[in-house]
C-alpha cells in the first residue's frame, strides 16, 4: 500500500526550502573565506540549523499522518514497524 512519501505532495515546497539553506550555507562559506567575525559566522550556523530543524519536524509530520496512519489503519507488523521507525527517527532528531 506504498503510495510514495507521505510528503509528496509538498515536494516542491520541500526542494525550495533546501535550495535556500544550501544557499545559506554557502554564504557561511564565503564568511569564512572572508574571515568573517566568528560570532556572525556563528549566528548563521544558528539559522542554518534552525532552518534544517524546521524541514525535519515537517518530514516527520508527513511521515506521521500518511505512512504511519496508514499503517496503522492497515495493522499488522507493519504498524508496530512503522511506529519504531517514527520513534527511532524522532530520537535522532531530539539527540542531535
Amino acid at each position: 500500500m506504498d503510495h510514495g512519501p507521505g510528503y509528496l505532495s509538498r515536494k516542491d515546497d520541500y526542494l525550495k526550502r533546501m535550495k535556500r539553506i544550501e544557499g545559506q550555507v554557502r554564504g557561511i562559506e564565503r564568511m569564512i573565506e572572508n574571515d568573517t567575525y566568528c560570532i556572525d559566522v556563528l549566528t548563521q550556523v544558528s539559522a542554518v540549523t534552525k532552518a534544517l530543524q524546521a524541514v525535519a519536524l515537517g518530514l516527520v509530520d508527513e511521515h506521521m499522518s500518511h505512512c504511519v496512519l496508514d499503517a496503522a489503519r492497515a495493522g499488522g507488523p507493519e504498524a508496530e514497524a512503522k511506529l519504531r521507525e517514527a520513534s527511532d527517527a524522532i530520537r535522532r532528531l531530539v539527540k542531535s
